[in-house]
């Protein structure tokens, strides 16, 4: 639903030609006074107005967008009851109620608020919330009611989609009968808050889609739907209410969300050069998404002829319906369960089935919720809650499972009760999903020979992918599959035969880096879990090949972002600030809350991956280094590392610490704040790298001209950008003693508490060579794996 922006102008049959009148009045009604057809009230900075319009020859109380695309309706009062004749008269009255009378004097609409004020008022927010509060009580909790909480069709920034459990106010959308006639059309849009919550739409009382549950991030049938420049969103799930929400990013970007009269579930975007709505997504895509096109244990692919399948170990139940394609009445189990024996077979990439019927337990691993399936007989299937950060929480499902769909990416992984027979078999249709749980792994790697850095009796629980497993995934390490290639040899992306894509990092013969850093890599990665940091997923090692197996990042490495002048633009001040943080948790994990403590003496910009989220991820192990006991620095003779990024005492002297990661971190923020690289940068009035023109515009009381042009006034507050300005500089002082931890440096961006004041950072003139490399070099979804190290003998 909520995805990449597809841009096409649409001349929307849903822009309503009504008539504005022209007596207009502030944004506000008393008692005293009332709104006839010839009078509007219009929102304080002028984004909505509230009047009457005519349609059919009936007329209508409503809302719409004033300053832009005037006469477009998002909420309609009267729809039930419609005005035959424009004397229509909108008063609020001494209790508190808001009232709409006809010509005879009989109410034909209210406002339904049970509590009385003595000062009442009707105010129209510049939200396009109609609200009746009293007069010295702004507080929004308090309001005795609000069009927001009984939409129409449109949903608007500010909305809570979604039920009230503690109250029963269930607030959803009906569409209109047609684009003339705003009475209530046949189709509803709600979220169902049976077993778990998921937006369903209907057509009368049939189901004719669904968006699935919320995962954590994001509703398990909207793949696409993820961070953008346009709008923020997500979900709110508890004792009290259940709701889905989103707000405007940029205020000078207006989107909403419609129903339209057809079922068609569309949001839209205004675009002032053309003075026009275009479509930005929908829910509905294909004929997948149609509710139970494959029927029950059927599964969808639109990329598949016919597109409806049945899953592993399951059969059609007509088979002479399904060569007529009607798969309505779904599959069967080839093979009936037995309690007793049956086990689970992993499913991915997945939507999951429809929930109504479901049970969660929040609290659950997934362990836990295995057990607690296996031990029921009627549990069908269970899955995570949630997929953040691994995975938590457990849903479990008692009856059949209805309205799967497949997905090329953003998919989940389901577990489902098989027959004890049907459990091992490796065989698959071309096309279907996964049919094990298995991933291709022969082992675990128990040992890593010759490296001295770990206890030989400690075993790396890590799986080992079969050689042809890998070829096959590749397309046997086809050049069309090539990402890009780095000091550890070429990387690969990969599709396994379930359908998870991976990106495979091959040491080659001739690798600057070798198999010390093959060996380092798997040992530090293996023991690492955290969400910002990259996921190994195994390793291959089979005659003179090496590979590490990786999750699979689809938007690179952040150096494609930031240093590129068309792509910056995709990364507003909401997402820096946000990969910002994202390093800041990674860094200090790795520094201080993970069971190795690691300096990771490569940080940068193209070892910052971003997933389909544009979180971050930090990558690239290879020359990383773990301190034991009280251990805070060590020395080296070999100095290893990126220009621009490396610490001043360890360039000189070879000393590494926490703090030199802190140095390379403190030079990435500059870098994502201003879009420009420390090494290579250039200045047409001085010789100063990136940190001394920072430390210049700072002295001189202007550091938000650092900022990258493509993002400035896309920051709610300045507060937030000068705080990152400060703690970059704090974190690129010359001396390791004045640079904070990155613990400090949490408390300092997530705070607003005083700073200490920077001192002059460190290679305040250095020059540095133009044209640094970029892991963005090649198209493609995985990098960062591009390495520039220079070995510099330490003095």
């Amino acid at each position: 639903m909520d995805g990449s922006a597809i841009l096409v102008l649409l001349w929307s049959t849903m822009f309503f030609s009504i008539s504005i009148p022209s007596n207009s009045i502030p944004d506000t009604i008393t008692p005293n006074q009332t709104i006839t057809a010839n009078e509007t009230i219009v929102s304080s900075q002028g984004n909505f107005e509230l009047g009457f319009f005519t349609k059919s020859k009936n007329w209508y109380l409503g809302i719409w967008y004033k300053k832009i695309s005037p006469g477009m309706v998002v909420w309609v009062a009267n729809r039930v009851v419609a005005l035959t004749d424009p004397s229509g008269v909108l008063r609020i009255t001494n209790p508190g109620i808001l009232g709409l009378f006809n010509s005879s004097g009989t109410l034909i609409w209210s406002s339904n608020s049970s509590t009385s004020v003595l000062n009442p008022i009707a105010q129209l927010l510049d939200s396009g919330n109609l609200v009746v509060r009293d007069q010295n009580e702004p507080n929004p909790e308090i309001f005795l009611w609000q069009s927001f909480d009984y939409p129409s069709d449109n949903f608007l920034p500010g909305m809570r989609f979604g039920k009230n459990l503690k109250t029963g106010l269930d607030r959803y959308f009906t569409s209109w009968k047609s684009s003339e006639d705003p009475s209530p059309g046949n189709f509803t849009y709600r979220l169902d808050p049976s077993g778990d919550p998921q937006l369903i739409m209907r057509n009368g009382d049939v189901v004719k889609f669904r968006s699935g549950p919320w995962n954590g991030l994001r509703f398990s049938g909207f793949p696409q739907m993820g961070p953008n420049t346009v709008y923020a969103f997500g979900f709110v799930f508890n004792q009290e209410e259940v709701y889905y929400y989103f707000n405007l990013v940029n205020d000078s970007v207006v989107t909403r969300l419609v129903l339209n009269p057809n079922g068609q579930i569309q949001r839209f975007a205004w675009v002032d050069r053309t003075r026009g709505w275009v479509l930005y997504s929908s829910a509905q895509t294909d004929n997948c998404d149609n509710y139970a096109l494959c029927g029950v244990y059927g599964t969808c692919n639109i990329n598949r002829s016919p597109p409806c399948g049945c899953l592993k170990g399951f059969k059609a139940k007509f088979q002479q319906d399904w060569d007529m394609a009607d798969w309505s009445n779904g599959c069967i189990r080839t093979t009936p369960l037995d309690c007793r024996k049956d086990g689970f077979v992993k499913y991915s990439g997945i939507k999951l089935p429809d929930t109504r019927y479901s049970w969660i337990n929040k609290s659950m691993d997934l362990r836990e919720c295995r057990k607690t399936c296996l031990e029921n007989c009627n549990c069908t299937a269970y899955t995570n809650y949630d997929i953040r950060e691994g995975g938590s929480g457990c849903l479990l499902w008692f009856d059949d499972l209805i309205d799967i769909r497949e997905y090329d990416e953003n998919g989940q992984d389901l577990f489902m009760r098989m027959a004890a027979s049907e459990i091992g078999s490796s065989a698959k249709k071309k096309g279907g999903i996964i049919a094990a749980s298995v991933i291709s792994a022969v082992g675990k790697i128990k040992s890593i020979r010759g490296y001295t850095n770990m206890s030989q009796k400690e075993e790396l629980e890590l799986p080992l992918f079969e050689l042809a497993t890998i070829t096959d995934a590749t397309d046997n390490f086809s050049e069309e599959n090539k990402l890009g290639e780095g000091g550890f040899g070429p990387v690969y992306k990969g599709i396994l035969m379930g359908g998870q894509v991976i990106a495979v990092k091959r040491l080659s013969n001739n690798s600057r880096q070798g198999l010390h850093e093959f060996k380092n890599e798997v040992v530090y990665i293996a023991k690492l879990q955290h969400r910002n940091l990259v996921k190994l997923l195994g390793c291959c090692i089979e005659g003179e090949e090496k590979m590490l197996i990786y999750e699979h990042m689809p938007n690179k490495s952040l150096d494609c972002f930031i240093f590129d002048e068309k792509r910056s633009a995709l990364l507003d001040w909401p997402q820096r600030f946000n990969i910002i943080m994202g390093l800041v948790r990674g860094l200090l994990y790795l520094h201080q809350d993970s069971r190795l403590r690691i300096i990771h003496r490569d940080l940068k910009a193209e070892n910052v991956l971003l997933d389909s989220e544009m979180n971050p991820k930090i990558s690239d192990f290879g020359i990383a280094r773990s301190f034991v006991g009280s251990e805070t620095e060590a020395t080296t003779k070999k100095v290893v590392g990126t220009h621009g990024y490396i610490s001043p005492e360890y360039a000189v002297h070879g000393v590494y610490s926490m703090k030199s990661d802190v140095f390379s971190f403190g030079v990435l923020v500059l870098e994502i704040l201003s879009g420009k690289r420390n090494r290579g940068f250039q200045h047409p009035e001085h010789d100063l790298n990136l940190l001394g023109h920072a430390w210049k515009l700072y002295v001189e009381g202007s550091p938000l001209e650092l900022m990258d042009p493509s993002i400035r006034g896309s920051w709610p507050s300045e507060c937030e950008v000068l705080r990152c300005v400060h703690v970059g500089l704090l974190c690129v002082q010359q001396s390791s003693e004045d640079r904070p931890s990155m613990a400090t440096v949490a408390v300092m961006l997530g705070g607003e508490g005083s700073l200490p004041q920077p001192k002059q950072p460190a290679f305040f003139t250095e020059s540095s060579p133009v044209g640094a490399d970029s892991s963005c070099s090649k198209q493609g979804a995985f990098s960062g794996f591009e390495t520039d190290i220079t070995e510099v003998e330490g003095r």
